[in-house]
């Protein structure tokens, strides 16, 4: 597997993991962030895949997929404790995705808001870096889902707060989230309900990075804190004083899935979902997201272009 790192995006990942307090130095044992991976789960060649492959598409890099990955944060994507080896869930997937398709691998790190350009000027093949299905970036890319997009309801270990399925459960109580986010206006949408219902409203509080959100979680300043589940997962393992009470759909009420994402036509979207398939289907799925203890984001099967969020 070969990493194609830039300055640019090296820095951003280091600005980022200083941030909200990722980085190779706070790594939990739980996670293993070391360039070498010796856990990566690797797959199998997949015939009916590489068969699904549109004969006249051409890879940036003949016999190599060419993917670009967005190093935000472990468990997802981060930078290895070399400080240039990208490791992380979408790493690996990504690996998996192109030992099936009987091709070498070409990791790409990029700035999240450099990949739509990226991908359309075909600098690379394929986006894996948790990119939501939307309805209005359907409009330009092609998507093969694999995974779902959840937020994660995470307390301190000593809580009361037992489950949050439902708007009911979160009634009255004080809840971190970022604004302007996809989960701030589903949680307006529950405390309206709450109203409704003769319930207490949500209380939201708005904090300026993820230090500051843990640390009001810890004093008691709040009860409940929602970001990506990913993120909190690892959060979770690495400090051992928050845990998961309840997930929420990105598309809440209806499911949100994040999606390989491609060239809109380009036609590698129909292979690279029969690609996923056979890796739900033989289990290997299944073990790369267990690797990262995101087991709960699991599909039961890929879809090209399902519905996505609608346009707000």
């Amino acid at each position: 597997m070969t990493i194609l790192p830039s300055f640019r995006t090296m820095l951003a990942a280091v600005l980022a993991t200083a941030l909200i307090g990722f980085g190779p130095v706070k790594a939990s044992d739980d996670f293993d962030l070391s360039p070498q991976q010796p856990g990566r789960v690797r797959a199998a060649k997949n015939d009916a895949a590489i068969a699904a492959i549109p004969r006249g598409f051409k890879f940036v890099t003949p016999g190599t997929f060419t993917v670009a990955v967005a190093p935000g944060g472990p468990p997802l994507a981060t930078y290895a404790t070399d400080a240039k080896t990208v490791v992380g869930a979408d790493p690996d997937y990504a690996s998996a995705i192109a030992d099936t398709l009987g091709l070498k691998l070409e990791l790409v790190p990029v700035a999240w808001i450099d990949w739509p350009l990226g991908l359309t000027s075909g600098k690379y093949d394929a986006v894996i870096s948790n990119v939501g299905v939307t309805e209005q970036r359907k409009e330009k890319f092609d998507f093969s889902t694999y995974r779902q997009g959840l937020h994660g309801f995470f307390v301190k270990t000593d809580s009361k707060v037992a489950s949050i399925n439902e708007p009911k459960d979160a009634a009255g109580l004080r809840i971190i989230v970022g604004a302007g986010t996809n989960q701030e206006r589903i949680l307006l949408k529950w405390s309206d309900e709450d109203v409704k219902a003769g319930l207490k409203p949500i209380e939201l509080q708005y904090y300026d990075d993820d230090a500051a959100s843990l640390l009001a979680l810890q004093s008691n300043r709040a009860d409940v804190i929602v970001q990506p589940h990913a993120q909190l997962v690892y959060i979770a393992a690495r400090d051992k004083n928050i845990k998961r009470v309840g997930t929420l759909s990105a598309g809440w009420p209806d499911r949100s899935d994040v999606a390989i994402t491609t060239r809109k036509g380009s036609g590698l979207a129909a292979a690279l979902t029969t690609a996923t398939n056979g890796l739900i289907n033989d289990g290997t799925y299944a073990k790369i997201l267990d690797h990262w203890h995101l087991s709960e984001e699991a599909l039961a099967k890929s879809e090209t272009n399902p519905p996505g969020l609608p346009k707000y």
